[in-house]
């Protein structure tokens, strides 16, 4: 009985961090969109509005941007996004260079996203990151197919 209350409650627990995770993101896209909407209204204040108008808007804009900010900091500082550090210091890569395989380690394979404007990995390849650089790897050997140089640099 105590067994399965641990498996369920691993359970649920596996089901919240990524929910976590994405509304995090969400929130980072809704701060930006926000901002966009709030630098509209500024300009149009410029434009068409009087001195208290401007102000005003001025004042909702730099709001949006420092919530934008914030949420950008929390993200950041949120430890599940570092697992990447390697417990080896940066080194630059080349193509054509070959990987110890701890380089490769299933700890800095970061699952495969459309947003990273990349194609998917092929047959025996996987995407490695490496502080903000993302290799591309055959695992057979070990050689760097692809490098991404500074692709995971915060925006």
């Amino acid at each position: 009985m105590k067994k399965m209350q641990y498996l369920a409650a691993g359970l649920i627990a596996a089901m919240i961090v990524p929910a976590a995770a994405q509304a995090q993101t969400r929130e980072i896209r809704e701060d930006r969109r926000e901002v966009r909407e709030e630098r509209r209204e500024y300009r149009d204040a410029l434009r068409y509005g009087d001195r208290g108008d401007i102000r005003e808007e001025r004042r909702e804009y730099n709001d949006a941007r420092r919530d934008l900010r914030d949420s950008q900091r929390d993200w950041r500082r949120d430890k599940r996004y570092q697992h990447y550090r390697a417990p080896f210091r940066y080194q630059s890569f080349r193509i054509g260079t070959t990987l110890r395989p701890a380089y490769y380690a299933p700890a800095y394979r970061p699952a495969w996203d459309s947003r990273w404007g990349v194609p998917r990995a092929g047959r025996n390849l996987v995407y490695v990151r490496h502080y903000n650089d993302l290799l591309l790897v055959n695992v057979r050997s070990g050689k760097v197919i692809r490098l991404y140089r500074n692709h995971f640099r915060w925006r």
